[in-house]
């Protein structure tokens, strides 16, 4: 089944890792954290973050958009299951982002795992792999590469390739990611660049998990919700000192335009020895690695 400790390095990471790169009023500010009951899905935790972003957009983008904006995230985490929803503020409002994540304990091989949500719609299948694929270079660093390192605590790390197919247990991050931009003239230039971030975001995110487990493998969930409360409160000094302005309300379900399954697979970070999915990073690297299965295209 799939761990709860991948649950734990993933809220770690995503922490960490927003801090690390929020700075002089950019970055991500969190909004809202706070549990959420849904009658289906059962308990999980509601969070809503503005994401300022102006000067990582290629000069393209920072053309049409104006200086200072920032883009709405809210999710709803009921682990292993997730719903992500992506806006920008209400000056672009025909553009949007639906993610739904589901975590399996398998290599990506369930072709099928999103067919009530998609089904017969076109879509790309992509595979990351989070050891042999290569990130941007700006974000490399040695110390998180799951190729050199190796674990203290769990004894895990330095893959090499093929480890999906040999590395016992294994989990599953499966991704449908639906991208939508009405602009004429720039929509399948947007379209192509979100997916090629979102796609960088895993791929980095999964690897700074891996790299980082020997910082959060001892934590308990409220340990590490503990430490999210304190990040989240660092970064917002950080981000907000430069922003004040107040948040739309963002429409986050619309039409697909461009739709894209990404899979990541990891080895198990569990303290016992089963299964994990696209969650316990202890021995597992993310490089960019996208891999067409299918003729649909798709999300992640």
């Amino acid at each position: 089944k799939a761990s709860c400790d991948y649950k734990i390095g993933q809220l770690y990471m995503i922490s960490k890792h927003s801090h690390e790169q929020s700075d002089r009023g950019e970055g991500v500010e969190v909004v809202q954290n706070e549990p959420f009951e849904d009658p289906h899905h059962g308990n999980g935790q509601f969070t809503e973050k503005r994401v300022y972003l102006n000067s990582k957009l290629p000069s393209w983008a920072r053309a049409v958009v104006p200086k200072i904006f920032y883009v709405t995230e809210k999710a709803w985490n009921y682990y292993p299951y997730t719903i992500t929803g992506k806006s920008l503020c209400s000056f672009l409002p025909k553009f949007s982002i639906h993610i739904e994540t589901k975590y399996e304990d398998n290599k990506g091989s369930n072709d099928r795992i999103f067919d009530n949500e998609a089904k017969d719609l076109e879509r790309e299948v992509c595979f990351i792999d989070i050891a042999c694929d290569e990130i941007p270079e700006r974000y490399y660093k040695e110390s998180e590469d799951p190729k050199h390192f190796k674990s203290e605590k769990t004894g895990r790390g330095q893959l090499r390739e093929g480890w999906r197919d040999s590395h016992q247990p294994i989990m599953c991050s499966y991704k449908l990611v639906t991208v939508k931009f009405e602009v004429w003239g720039l929509q399948t230039r947007v379209e192509q660049f979100v997916h090629k971030v979102v796609r960088d975001i895993l791929l980095i995110g999964h690897r700074q998990a891996f790299a980082w487990v020997d910082e959060w493998y001892d934590m308990t969930m409220d340990d590490v919700r503990e430490y999210e409360k304190n990040m989240h409160e660092q970064t917002n000094i950080k981000v907000c000192n430069q922003h004040s302005s107040p948040v739309d309300d963002i429409e986050s379900h619309a039409q697909t335009s461009v739709r894209r399954i990404f899979k990541t697979c990891c080895p198990s970070f569990t303290k016992c020895t089963h299964k994990l999915d696209l969650g316990n990073t202890a021995n597992t690297q993310f490089p960019n690695f996208c891999r067409n299965l299918s003729s649909p295209r798709g999300c992640w």
